[in-house]
């Protein structure tokens, strides 16, 4: 075929597999209906495609054994913002590619105009968007104070012409604002597209291996909150952040789901104010809503999101059901682990919850993916069953097991430090938790159990 002609190819919206004939089910992923047909030029012969058959991102160092390979530590500089160097593990790495998702509107080209600003004030930075024409960009900075940093702007959708111009430029971070709307002149179809997409984003990610630039990438996201795009698009990068937002609220969550040089599942909080994001540096204060007097139903538990200890207030809610199939809805943790623990309740605390609605709620709407609520959990549901209050002064944390057991839960010392450091009095944590006599906090009873029925007690005599 001669150089330059086209030929029709099938790709797979889900995987971004690519296949020579339309089918009903793609063959490497198994999803049914997702394989579109695009027409993309045909490499010269003796060529081989732009992403098969590349070699490695930072380039063909050759085949070494791994005492050749060199020790250095990563290079890190501070972003300037603690929270965004809090979520990163430390701060930017040379050569790291980090991709930024969330909702539109949530504030992610926000955030980044933020951050890069700082940056460029100490280290070269170059912020290219796609999406916005330059005077846009400026009025926002204008709006965030950040109007007269040493940031340099560049309006371009042609791959090409962004690594083109970064490598004259030679920008220590390098922002790029949307990777949906790159396109490269290797392929034919739409910006957006699932080929497009992973195209723009390998040749951007080598460049930045090649020249140890930070790259950040901001993806759009489906309705369903996953990143648009192809999946190999997350295992592209070194880092992925989601930009999230509970419905109504001015606080934004940085949560980090993979980093390959900190921690997975670190948080960072912000407010949303008229002059752009503040970061909260003590986000526990912002989460406990502390009543003026006990309310049934609700338990202040220490999670961990990272290598943070987090104060919440989780709330449980039971009536009486007058459906036949009582309803059971959890906000902010698993539901089908919150009808364990309601049948756990009935075996072995002897409460039973067959005829009345359960609704748990975190509040804040921070997402709990952790055992430490289980104890907690139910303990607010049987606070709320009976109409008594948990006291004020009591934390709450503990694994609870399908025997009835407290399990213990990892960094024990860590939250019962963050709960003295709020005032709290006594915590009731799991038996194996609960430090040697003289080890804990100053001004913290810590009490361990090893049964619920033993923890229902100690709630029974302390109210």
């Amino acid at each position: 075929m001669a150089k330059g002609s086209t030929k029709t190819r099938y790709i797979c919206t889900a995987c971004a597999a690519v296949s020579p004939q339309w089918a009903g089910q793609c063959p490497e992923c198994g999803e049914w209906n997702t394989l579109e047909e695009q027409r993309a030029p045909t490499p010269a012969a003796g060529t081989r495609g732009s992403i098969q058959g590349r070699a490695q991102y930072a380039g063909d160092s050759g085949i070494r054994t791994l005492a050749e390979v060199p020790r250095d530590r990563e290079t890190r500089f501070s972003a300037g913002v603690g929270e965004f160097d809090r979520v990163l593990g430390g701060g930017l790495v040379a050569g790291g590619v980090i991709l930024l998702g969330g909702d539109p509107g949530i504030g992610k080209s926000t955030l980044l105009l933020e951050v890069v600003a700082r940056v460029a004030s100490r280290h070269g930075a170059l912020y290219v968007t796609g999406e916005e024409s330059l005077q846009q960009v400026g009025l926002r900075a204008e709006r965030l104070g950040v109007g007269d940093a040493g940031l340099k702007l560049l309006a371009e959708t042609r791959v090409e012409t962004i690594i083109e111009l970064a490598a004259r430029e030679r920008p220590e971070v390098l922002v790029v604002d949307s990777i949906q709307t790159i396109h490269s002149d290797a392929l034919g179809s739409a910006p957006g597209g699932v080929a497009q997409v992973r195209e723009a984003a390998a040749q951007l990610v080598q460049f930045a291996k090649q020249t140890g630039t930070v790259l950040f990438l901001v993806g759009h996201v489906t309705k369903e909150g996953q990143l648009a795009g192809p999946r190999v698009l997350e295992h592209m990068v070194d880092t992925v952040l989601y930009f999230e937002s509970d419905s109504g609220s001015r606080y934004r969550l940085l949560r980090a789901v993979k980093n390959r040089f900190g921690a997975a599942n670190e948080l960072g909080v912000f407010a949303m104010l008229e002059t752009g994001l503040k970061e909260v540096k003590n986000p526990s204060a912002i989460f406990l809503s502390r009543h003026e007097q006990p309310v049934p139903g609700s338990a202040i538990l220490v999670t961990r999101e990272g290598t943070r200890p987090l104060l919440l207030e989780l709330q449980a809610l039971v009536a009486e059901s007058p459906l036949s199939n009582p309803r059971r809805l959890a906000v902010g943790m698993d539901g089908n682990r919150m009808g364990m623990l309601l049948a756990v309740l009935q075996r072995h605390a002897g409460v039973s919850t067959a005829g009345e609605d359960v609704f748990v709620n975190v509040v804040g709407g921070v997402r709990i993916a952790e055992t430490a609520s289980d104890l907690p959990t139910l303990l607010a549901v049987i606070s709320s069953l009976r109409d008594r209050p948990i006291p004020q002064d009591w934390v709450i944390f503990g694994e609870v097991g399908l025997a009835g057991e407290i399990r213990p839960v990892p960094n024990g010392p860590d939250r019962l430090a963050e709960a003295a450091r709020h005032g709290f009095r006594h915590a009731l944590v799991p038996a194996k938790n609960a430090p040697a006599r003289g080890e804990a906090p100053d001004g913290l009873e810590v009490i361990g159990v090893e049964r619920l029925d033993a923890a229902l007690d100690w709630i029974r005599e302390a109210d």
